[in-house]
């Protein structure tokens, strides 16, 4: 990338974040030196001391900036009006996330209580939101609190596997691992749960916030007992 032939800051900035996070994504962490990084942004070497204090700092900062663009684009997408297509939807585009960045997607899975995983949560925000619809419609055999944990181990984990085979060895296992964990997460393709009790506890939990004839602490309670027997 060449210089803008601008002093801004926030110019300067924008250009180091995209020229790093292509070496990241090209090279992995190895290739992130201030020289490759300076080249490719157009810039000199003190200024990405100066803006980002070092490469530790400028690593986090690159995978936040790539990480919110997700989340940003993923908030904004419309879903299918199908929970359980907008599933598969969202576990397809997570996999190429973490395949297309896998240096960064290393690095969110290891930031569990930094910038980036906060930046993470607002996409399992729109996991958990879509797991309280499907509930709702009566097609969660588990808890919504533990479909999501499933879906969320399940993703990373296929994430992480295919980051470290070759592409002729991935074929089919991210396909296969989806629908693996939604034939455990879902009762079938019907809207009426066919589970019994934790079907209907589902069910019932997910219509919780429509429910104005019992006080907040009431419906507190009953959304814990209902909770419990879901996961049974």
């Amino acid at each position: 990338m060449e210089a803008t032939g601008t002093d801004n800051p926030t110019d300067h900035r924008a250009n180091i974040l995209v020229a790093a996070a292509s070496l990241l994504d090209e090279g992995g962490i190895d290739a992130l030196t201030t020289r490759a990084v300076a080249a490719r942004a157009g810039t000199q070497g003190p200024t990405i001391y100066r803006l980002f204090g070092d490469k530790k700092g400028l690593v986090e900062a690159v995978a936040e900036h790539v990480l919110r663009t997700y989340v940003t684009e993923k908030t904004a997408r419309e879903a299918p009006a199908d929970g359980v297509s907008a599933l598969r939807d969202g576990w397809d585009a997570h996999v190429a996330f973490g395949l297309a960045h896998p240096a960064i997607y290393r690095l969110m899975n290891a930031d569990r209580h930094g910038a980036i995983s906060v930046i993470a949560e607002g996409g399992y925000a729109v996991l958990r939101d879509l797991m309280r619809k499907i509930a709702r419609e009566g097609r969660l055999r588990v808890s919504e609190e533990r479909a999501v944990d499933l879906m969320r181990a399940a993703a990373s984990g296929i994430v992480m596997i295919l980051i470290d085979k070759a592409p002729v060895e991935r074929e089919g296992l991210s396909d296969a691992a989806r629908e693996a964990i939604l034939t455990a997460i879902l009762t079938d393709a019907s809207p009426m749960p066919r589970n019994g009790a934790a079907g209907a506890a589902t069910t019932l939990r997910g219509q919780l916030d429509d429910v104005t004839a019992l006080s907040p602490g009431e419906r507190h309670l009953l959304d814990e007992l209902l909770r419990r027997i879901a996961e049974r």
